[in-house]
């Protein structure tokens, strides 16, 4: 569609007097070899016409470059475009899939001819809405075309050449809210929304791992196959999943029970092989965490050497002849070296203490298993000191062998004819004093030692002798149980063992005899202790008890009374038992 200027010529020197670029209404130049230096311009070439599918908006423009709009003539009206100092015209957001614009300010003669004529060329109209009241709806085929409808917003329309009022008026261009629009906005959404799902699918499909084989249907032919399978090692995995299906689904019945009996057995006769199995890695662990405990042992006996070098050539000795950069090296490798040495022996006392928790028993009664934990600890502490007391020992003969080769140097010294034999020997003297300090400050902690050694030696013994009585008296609990429980057991089982265990046990039978001869119609065991207690409130009644039925032959219970009265009586029947033993 082409739309004629009025005049380019005079319109370019216009905007060329203004100092502004004259702009088509794509946006673009008119005229390409404008130069704002020049008042007026000859030669100008003829307008290109705005072709068909180019947008009304221009593109880009520099924000410092005003927007000059042009003057556009169509066949039956005239658009005159608004001041540009005024602001842009104000539009409502922007709805979701808008293609329809809402145009205001129509002239009153204004027909819909008219109205495609000047909004044709945004694009391909669709419907088109007029109203009695000087607007109308208009609905493109696409939502880009509304953004070059916008651009006419502002522009002063005239059909024809007439300046009578109901041929003239401003319009007015913004967005508007159409349901058609929106269901079709919402229609690709969803369109989209599917295909993102389909595309998902297709992703997570793609990466989802290949599902297992399908497990074939029961018959003899196949129970044949997983049979052998069972007993193959390499296959027995495929063939218990096989077997497992089945027996899920339901293939049991009376006359596959055989069948899958045996299966079962074969799958059972795997137990064995599957323990073995089991030893084997754990001896295989055993032995590697024992060679690695060896290899670490042997790294720390090298790191140990390798300190004593550093500690051998830091003696006065060797370390004078050493520069100052030398020595500080070695010092520092020194440092390093005992880090890491200190680091392999942590490693490894906890290796021994893990393997010392592993072969703890579990199955100890708690009171046994924290005495025993004390006992461990005191044993610890004593291998702690030990080691402690030989390593102070190993000090002290190093001190020693020092005082003697000083004394030795000392000697030579006296012997020699050396003018500063003197000050030598003011230092070696010095030395030796200081050596025989530190020499009685180790022998003090030796002794210190040696003094905590015999005291956790001490705490030992008695710690065990607390776990004898302490298993005594669970034996002696163990055999009263029994002896209540089983109280028609032969005599001679109760003959066999000790009765009376101690003076105090003995006192005790012989109060109780002379206190139910007294009495000879018998007495409860509340009357017994009741009168035991005045001589002694520490007595127990289950312990007299206990005693009493131990000794068969001296103490008897009967049962006196009838029906609430009944009552348990203790009666002395020693002088018939000593005629039965």
């Amino acid at each position: 569609m082409t739309l004629p200027m009025s005049d380019p010529t005079a319109w370019a020197t216009a905007m060329n007097n203004l100092g502004m670029a004259p702009l088509g209404i794509a946006g673009q130049p008119i005229l390409p070899d404008f130069d704002p230096a020049l008042g007026m311009m000859t030669g100008i070439p003829p307008i290109t016409p705005m072709m068909p599918g180019l947008g009304i908006v221009p593109p880009p423009i520099p924000p410092d470059m005003p927007v000059v709009k042009e003057i556009i003539h169509c066949k039956s009206c005239t658009l005159f475009p608004p001041n540009p100092n005024l602001p842009p015209p104000a539009t409502r957001e922007r709805p979701p899939g808008c293609k329809t614009v809402f145009v205001g300010g129509l002239p009153e003669n204004g027909t819909e001819q008219i109205i495609v004529e000047v909004f044709e060329q945004c694009g391909e109209i669709i419907a088109i809405r007029k109203s009695k009241k000087n607007f109308c709806h208009i609905r493109f085929a696409e939502e880009y075309m509304v953004d070059k409808a916008l651009y006419l917003s502002g522009y002063r329309i005239r059909l024809g050449s007439s300046t009578d009022k109901k041929d003239t008026g401003r319009l007015h261009v913004d967005f508007a809210q159409a349901r058609d629009d929106l269901y079709e906005w919402e229609c690709k959404q969803r369109m989209l929304a599917r295909e993102e799902r389909h595309r998902r699918r297709m992703e997570e499909e793609r990466l989802r791992p290949p599902s297992p084989p399908p497990v074939v249907h029961y018959s003899d032919h196949e129970c044949s196959i997983v049979a052998e399978k069972l007993k193959d090692d390499s296959k027995f995995s495929e063939a218990v999943q096989t077997l497992l299906t089945w027996i899920e689904r339901g293939e049991v019945n009376r006359r596959s029970a055989n069948n899958f009996y045996s299966m079962i057995q074969s799958a059972n006769s795997h137990v064995r092989r599957l323990v073995n199995e089991k030893a084997a890695h754990e001896k295989d662990m055993e032995e590697a965490k024992e060679k690695f405990k060896q290899a670490l042992s042997g790294i720390l006996i090298q790191f140990e050497q390798i300190v004593a070098v550093y500690h051998s050539a830091s003696k006065q000795k060797a370390w004078d002849h050493f520069t100052k950069a030398q020595r500080k090296n070695i010092s520092v490798w020194c440092k390093q070296a005992e880090e890491i040495r200190n680091i392999h022996n942590d490693e490894l006392m906890g290796i021994r203490r893990e393997e010392e928790m592993e072969m703890s028993d579990d199955e100890i009664e708690e009171t046994t298993e924290r005495k025993e934990t004390e006992e461990s600890a005191l044993v610890s502490q004593a291998e702690a000191l030990k080691e402690e007391n030989d390593s102070l020992r190993w000090q002290l003969d190093a001190y020693r062998n020092e005082v003697e080769l000083l004394k030795q140097e000392q000697g030579k010294a006296h012997r020699e004819d050396d003018p500063n034999k003197e000050q030598q020997l003011k230092l070696l003297q010095q030395a030796l004093q200081g050596m025989q300090q530190h020499l009685l400050k180790v022998q003090e902690e030796y002794k210190r030692k040696e003094a905590e050694l015999e005291k956790i030696k001490d705490d030992k013994l008695q710690v065990e002798k607390m776990l004898e009585n302490l298993k005594e008296k669970e034996s002696c609990a163990s055999r009263l149980c029994t002896s209540s429980q089983d109280s028609d057991y032969p005599l001679e089982k109760t003959l066999n063992s000790c009765p009376v265990k101690s003076e105090r046990e003995a006192l005790l039978v012989g109060i109780i005899s002379t206190f139910l001869h007294v009495h000879p119609f018998g007495a409860s065991i509340e009357y017994i202790c009741s009168y035991l207690h005045r001589l002694d409130n520490k007595i127990c009644t289950s312990d007299v008890e206990c005693l009493m039925s131990r000794l068969q032959h001296t103490f008897k219970q009967e049962m006196t009374g009838v029906g609430a009265s009944l009552e348990k009586r203790w009666k002395f029947c020693g002088f018939e038992g000593l005629k039965l033993t």
